[in-house]
């Protein structure tokens, strides 16, 4: 039987906790990324009928109440969102769009996105509203 001397030295580090620990940070951060991601809370008006757009690449535009717009949780001045969704549309010809507007923002600035919509000739347009209670 050999015994080992405990004065030598190690030949190798031992790496599996380090990379244990590695990976369990990288699912917290993957986890805590995607979940922080959910978009921009408005308080939608209601609707008696409603109907799911969920389509891939469909384009979410948000209107706050204090009038604020947002393109998929990114704030944006109309210009900016003209220019992007011109950009969109040369990818893909007809993506949805999808608009949400906070029931009490100025019905003015909904109708500014819907001309815009209307002026790049998107035709793929829905109103989100949120289910009527009753």
């Amino acid at each position: 039987m050999q015994v080992q001397d405990d004065d030598k030295p190690y030949d190798d580090i031992n790496i599996t906790p380090m990379l244990d620990l590695a990976y369990v940070l990288l699912v917290i951060f993957i986890i805590m990324t995607t979940a922080s991601v959910q978009g921009v809370k408005v308080n939608l008006p209601k609707a008696s009928a409603s109907v799911s757009l969920a389509k891939p690449q469909t384009k979410a535009i948000t209107v706050s109440d204090s009038g604020q717009i947002f393109l998929d949780a990114f704030p944006v001045t109309l210009g900016e969102l003209e220019q992007r969704l011109r950009t969109q549309k040369a990818i893909t010809p007809d993506f949805p769009v999808i608009v949400k507007g906070d029931s009490n923002v100025q019905y003015q600035k909904v109708v500014d996105i819907l001309d815009l919509l209307r002026r790049l000739d998107l035709s793929q347009v829905g109103l989100v509203t949120g289910k009527q209670q009753g």
